[in-house]
């Protein structure tokens, strides 16, 4: 590792950017003041849980566990005593717990414990150690979406989101720690598979493959992220070790690696496989298509002169309640049109640019049919997308629903 690699400089923005953005939700926060109210009132008394229920690993019951904890609160720069459990389990598992009293307790099922050499431990160690140094405890998500005071669809998938770019930045802390892409790859397979490697050989290449194929799929039109991949709290584990494979190329693992902005656009392409659609996406492409997809929608809703009400309704489905004002400057939106058009045909894959033309005929077709003037916005965009203005005709312009 080089020496901008520290905890802090490692950490993935986009967890840092939205675990600052949560924390200021109205709801965290309520959530937060409820769980500190309960502590006040009845203490959980972790620790005596802990030790009746699981046996505490001292240190000269595992001194090499030990050596390797100490090793990465070290090159974590974190201050905690730390305290290590095994609680039996046949199932691959590790937890890091909030803090009591000053401590920090650790706890691995005794099956990873058999199962994982001392580099896959130590980026296991890491990882967990990762999540305290982030305080991604703080945002307590279990609460908010188990509780009593469900939160709304957005802050839900913004919540499902920011825990699998956290998942991230504790992968980091892992790599970090570990040092050794191999053993870390190894590791988020074992974790993924449940084998232990004793009866199967495992190639990293062939387990990258599959990010591959799923790359490929949602290149196909009408694919995409399935519904059941937004509400996951963690990145499907080759996407994990796809994004290792990037971080370990940069500047934080190797001197004249790969620059931090370029790092981070290679993880936002990836982490967009997991995401809902360019309408929640975070990745340069997703903004890009955002930004299209309301300029071109004003445009074509404006075409014959003013935005009728069903296009202004298509309109706020996109973008949200309110959106839709009367003081947008159409002159600007449309001198820059083809700037916008140019972004997303360099940054989106062909099928998302048939996405955006699908979507801006919803647009044009909200009143039940389509002028020649709004067909010329759509062919133009069309054009500049590199989208057959027959295939539009032919596919996009028929009776659609915005998703």
């Amino acid at each position: 590792m080089t020496e901008l690699a520290t905890a802090t400089t490692i950490r993935c923005p986009s967890d840092l950017t939205m675990y600052e953005s949560l924390l200021e939700d109205p709801l965290v926060k309520k959530v937060n003041e409820q769980i500190a109210k309960m502590e006040e009132d009845n203490p959980s008394n972790l620790r005596r849980r802990l030790l009746s229920t699981s046996v505490r690993l001292s240190e000269r019951m595992a001194p090499g566990l030990h050596a390797m904890a100490t090793d990465c609160i070290e090159k974590l720069d974190m201050h905690t005593p730390i305290e290590l459990y095994a609680f039996a389990s046949p199932q691959y598992n590790a937890m890091c717990f909030k803090p009591e009293d000053g401590r920090l307790f650790i706890m691995f099922a005794s099956s990873l414990l058999e199962a994982f050499d001392d580099g896959e431990l130590k980026f296991v160690l890491g990882h967990e150690l990762g999540h305290h140094a982030y305080r991604h405890h703080d945002v307590p998500i279990g609460y908010i979406l188990r509780g009593g005071s469900r939160p709304d669809p957005r802050l839900a998938l913004s919540l499902f989101t920011w825990s699998r770019y956290a998942e991230l930045s504790a992968d980091r802390a892992g790599a970090h720690c570990a040092r050794d892409l191999e053993s870390v790859s190894r590791a988020l397979f074992k974790l993924a598979s449940g084998l232990s490697g004793k009866t199967i050989e495992f190639h990293l290449k062939d387990f990258l493959d599959q990010v591959d194929e799923m790359q490929v799929l949602d290149h196909e039109p009408g694919e995409g992220a399935p519904k059941e991949d937004w509400f996951a709290t963690h990145p499907f584990s080759p996407l994990r070790v796809k994004a290792l494979a990037l971080f370990d190329e940069s500047e934080f693992a190797r001197d004249n690696g790969v620059p931090a902005a370029e790092l981070e656009s290679g993880v936002q392409s990836l982490m967009g496989l997991m995401e809902p659609s360019y309408l929640e996406g975070r990745t340069k492409s997703s903004e890009a298509m955002r930004r299209l997809l309301f300029a071109g929608a004003l445009l074509v809703g404006n075409a014959n002169g003013e935005m009728a009400a069903e296009e202004v309704e298509v309109f706020e489905k996109f973008f949200g309640s309110g959106a839709f004002n009367d003081d947008f400057d159409l002159q600007a939106l449309e001198e820059g049109l083809d700037d916008r058009v140019e972004q997303v045909r360099t940054q989106a894959s062909p099928a998302q640019r048939m996405q955006i033309m699908r979507d801006l005929c919803v647009v044009a077709r909200a009143e039940g049919h389509t002028t020649r003037e709004e067909r010329e916005v759509l062919e133009r965009v069309a054009r500049g997308l590199g989208v057959s203005g027959e295939f539009v005709n032919q596919n996009f312009c028929s009776e659609l629903d915005p998703d």
